[in-house]
């Protein structure tokens, strides 16, 4: 396991060599972490998949939605990559994070890939799991 510092966050990297995507899926989540970090909702839009960033149409909407909905992600205390796994055909990051508070949440990063290279298409709290962790 590897650990990497920015802004004040610590954020583990655990590479399995069967997941060659697996770098590449966490450091994209891990801009978008450091771009909330840094008031940055502009550049943590480009990390969105096209259909989320139609969704919410402007990079201040979709950080407004991102700070009321997700506050844990808009400011995280701590970050660990958890499991990277395919569901239906589709690819999750599961994600712990602790908040500034020091409360333990569980988030699944639906991940695609484009030409452009990988984006977040969905995220998912996942409710009473983290107290298993």
């Amino acid at each position: 396991m590897r650990s990497v510092l920015f802004a004040g966050v610590s954020v583990f990297l655990l590479t399995f060599p069967a997941f060659a995507q697996r770098e590449p899926v966490t450091a994209v989540i891990g801009s978008q972490f450091e771009a909330f970090l840094n008031n940055d909702a502009e550049t943590a839009f480009t990390y969105a998949s096209p259909n989320i960033r139609r969704i919410f149409g402007t990079p201040d909407r979709f950080g407004q939605m991102v700070r009321q909905g997700y506050p844990m992600v808009w400011r995280p205390a701590e970050v660990r990559y958890l499991d990277l796994r395919e569901v239906a055909g589709n690819l999750w990051q599961r994600v712990m994070i602790t908040d500034q508070n020091g409360t333990v949440h569980l988030l699944d990063y639906q991940m695609v890939k484009l030409e452009s290279g990988w984006k977040i298409n969905a995220v998912q709290i996942l409710k009473g799991q983290a107290d298993s962790v």
